[in-house]
């Protein structure tokens, strides 16, 4: 048995949950489960379809995009991964997917605004949209510079990976992370979920104010503060 079942097994898990949660149509999508101790990750293979997907199929890469262990072609997303993994200590999981909603936002290269307390049960702040890539970046490694794109974003911003966990790429689509890759899947549900409210919302009311500081403060808190209680 390989040494990296574990993470292969974590990330084919992951990987199919994308579909069951209706984030991805057809193969837009993969998620990656790293090992930090090990040094690799293990990503869905490119253009497989996921009712075809198994453990052994998903493949290790290093957090220099090397392949390290598998048949297939990783998918072409993985230097973004490898690039954030190897800068983001701190975290152990990432997906990315073409969800309607978050990308039809990325698209509009806006902001999602934090307009409601399910978006404040997980965010203090508005879910971030970095900036189109520059030309000479899009000319250079695609994929490696998008993961420059969203640290970039975050950097410029004063924003903490830690703390927000998902981003769109404008003109492209979101990514999210976590400190494991169910953690991530997740946040990318929230994600999508989020950007559907937000857009209901504005189409009801366009002059919808965002949520107010103390709610903010309180629902974010009350889930993630010292003296969290929140369940459901």
């Amino acid at each position: 048995m390989s040494k990296y079942q574990h993470i292969k097994q974590s990330a084919y898990e992951a990987n199919m949950q994308l579909p069951k949660l209706g984030l991805v149509l057809f193969t837009f999508g993969n998620v990656s489960a790293a090992d930090r101790e090990l040094g690799v990750f293990a990503i869905k293979p490119s253009g497989v379809p996921y009712e075809d997907l198994t453990p052994e199929s998903m493949v290790i890469v290093d957090f220099d995009g090397n392949t390290v262990e598998g048949d297939l072609r990783p998918s072409s997303d993985t230097q973004t991964h490898a690039v954030l993994y190897k800068h983001w200590p701190n975290i152990g999981g990432i997906v990315h997917t073409h969800s309607t909603y978050g990308t039809a936002w990325a698209q509009a290269q806006r902001d999602i605004p934090i307009f409601g307390t399910t978006h404040a049960d997980h965010l203090t702040v508005d879910i971030p949209c970095a900036p189109p890539m520059d030309d000479e970046m899009i000319k250079g490694d695609y994929e490696y510079e998008t993961g420059f794109q969203i640290m970039n974003c975050f950097a410029e911003r004063g924003i903490s990976y830690e703390e927000v966990e998902m981003i769109l790429v404008g003109n492209h689509a979101p990514f999210t992370w976590g400190k494991t890759p169910h953690k991530a899947v997740y946040n990318s549900a929230v994600l999508e979920t989020v950007a559907q409210m937000a857009l209901l919302t504005e189409q009801i009311n366009p002059q919808a104010p965002k949520l107010k500081d103390a709610l903010i403060k309180k629902h974010y808190e009350r889930k993630h503060g010292p003296n969290s209680y929140y369940g459901q």
